[in-house]
């Protein structure tokens, strides 16, 4: 049962190929610039045009419907609601998805010097193929808490005029025992430092950097160091210290600060219209933004007030399994339900917010694998994802025997189908490759564990969690126009 071509629906030159078009690159352009949990949350709430709900709630305001608002989660999640016309007790209609993305953390303690060399130590984050991070051009995105209180931003390689830095790779003529490794081995993960610098600091301006350094640990009341010690300081890791001294100059921070940090290091560039066609496009962190921004988008273009409470879910940790307070497993999206009750009625009440979260429907907006001819023996044709052919609908999920899997009742993808069909929206079904081949976890066990409705729906994509992945411009559009559906008329 073949599903048709979605871009049959778009003529060249329609006014509809244009919005396709439009949306498409507002999607390119903000996975270019916004490529960090922190960066998407900024990005949501100062474009969207909603209250916050803590000022509502500092403020005690009743809210009504048709009311925008938005929360908050460490500043690495947000969600943004819609309040409807019937009572939140009786469901939400709720688009999930997660903005965090693999990569590459710097460790806690992540600046050294070897053989007059610079490097930053990484620790990386949810499932990467390793040996993708040598050699590509890298930039380093974050924030590092000082002890005065202060965040400082760090945004440096992204800029044409910003360096880059990188993983270095061995030599292929010296390869010859890495190469018999197997593709988990190639690259160890100790092996991912991250090259800073080469150029060592003259003596004498390191004597000067440390005799900086010394007083202000005296200003602060620290114990300062001995002449003879700082003389002594100024002779050792002189390329470590000329990168100090520049962070210290364009950020204001010591090493020490690098303790409560949290500096991603991520592919560097903008991303890029893919194919002669342009019809498709190459960028880092498609996991799980292709759908983040179209669930987005969706619920800040709503017209109207909903019957239901529409709800925008964006969260943080799912490449790590959903954990931690940010992450979907916290208390974040069921303590927020509670406030809005609370704003909404006047009352407080747990089975309130129990039954407001058994009678929601949601969409886990999370990608699927897309169908890829050079890897065939991967998939089972009949049920695997392609590229053009709409938004993708994923049953279950999990690994082999659908372990950790949410698996959606019959009757529930039956109205989602109904939903997607009287809105013209082209979509089809999925499994996430072969039954004993490998399989993967989404946010939608989480929500199904509040008893509600809930099924994956997202965009194929090929080369998932690689530096640069592809997905398809009219299966991005399509997943736009399914959510908005879903919002309206699930």
């Amino acid at each position: 049962m073949e599903r048709p071509n979605a871009w049959k629906k778009y003529k060249e030159g329609s006014k509809e190929e244009k919005k396709l078009f439009d949306f498409a690159e507002d999607y390119r352009m903000f996975i270019s610039t916004h490529k960090t949990e922190r960066e998407c949350t900024e990005f949501f709430v100062s474009e969207s045009g909603f209250k916050n709900l803590d000022d509502v709630i500092a403020k005690d305001k009743e809210l009504k419907p048709g009311d925008k608002v938005y929360a908050v989660n460490h500043g690495k999640a947000v969600a943004l609601f819609i309040i409807g016309k019937e009572p939140l007790e009786n469901g939400m209609n709720i688009l999930g998805a997660h903005i965090d993305s693999p990569r590459l953390d710097l460790k806690q303690v992540p600046l050294y010097e070897d053989t007059d060399m610079a490097l930053f130590d990484t620790h990386y984050y949810g499932g990467i193929k390793k040996y993708q991070y040598v050699t590509l051009p890298l930039a380093l995105h974050g924030v590092i808490a000082k002890k005065d209180g202060t965040v400082v931003k760090v945004n440096v390689g992204d800029d044409l005029k910003d360096p880059v830095f990188g993983v270095t790779d061995l030599l292929i003529h010296l390869a010859a025992d890495q190469m018999k490794h197997d593709g988990s081995k190639v690259v160890e993960g100790e092996n991912l430092d991250v090259l800073i610098g080469s150029r060592p600091l003259d003596e004498a301006l390191s004597e000067e950097f440390e005799k900086s350094l010394a007083e202000e640990a005296k200003a602060n009341g620290e114990k300062a160091p001995k002449s003879d010690e700082i003389k002594a300081k100024a002779k050792k890791e002189l390329v470590k210290k000329n990168v100090l001294r520049i962070l210290k100059a364009k950020y204001d921070i010591s090493e020490e600060d690098f303790l409560s940090a949290e500096i991603e290091v991520v592919p560097a560039g903008e991303a890029r219209d893919y194919g002669f066609d342009r019809s498709m496009i190459m960028g880092y962190g498609q996991d799980d933004r292709v759908c983040a921004y179209p669930s987005y988008r969706a619920i800040v273009d709503y017209k109207g007030t909903p019957k239901r409470t529409s709800a925008c879910l964006l969260v943080d940790k799912e490449e790590i399994g959903s954990v931690g307070a940010s992450g979907m497993e916290s208390r974040f999206f069921e303590n927020t339900v509670a406030e809005l009750i609370r704003l909404t009625t006047g009352k407080e009440s747990d089975l309130a917010v129990r039954r407001a979260l058994k009678n929601s429907k949601a969409l886990s907006s999370d990608v699927s694998a897309a169908f890829d001819p050079l890897y065939a023996s991967t998939m089972d044709k009949k049920n695997a994802a392609y590229f053009g052919r709409g938004l993708v609908l994923n049953k279950y999920t999990g690994a082999r025997g659908k372990s950790g899997s949410n698996d959606a009742s019959a009757e529930y993808v039956g109205l989602v189908r109904k939903v997607f069909d009287d809105n013209k929206v082209y979509f089809q079904t999925a499994e996430l490759g072969k039954v004993d081949q490998g399989g993967g976890g989404t946010i939608a066990y989480i929500l199904g564990n509040y008893d509600m409705n809930v099924i994956d729906s997202g965009v194929a994509v090929l080369s998932m969690h690689s530096p640069w992945e592809i997905t398809s411009k009219v299966d991005i559009y399509e997943a736009y126009l399914g959510y908005l559906a879903f919002l309206k008329d699930a």
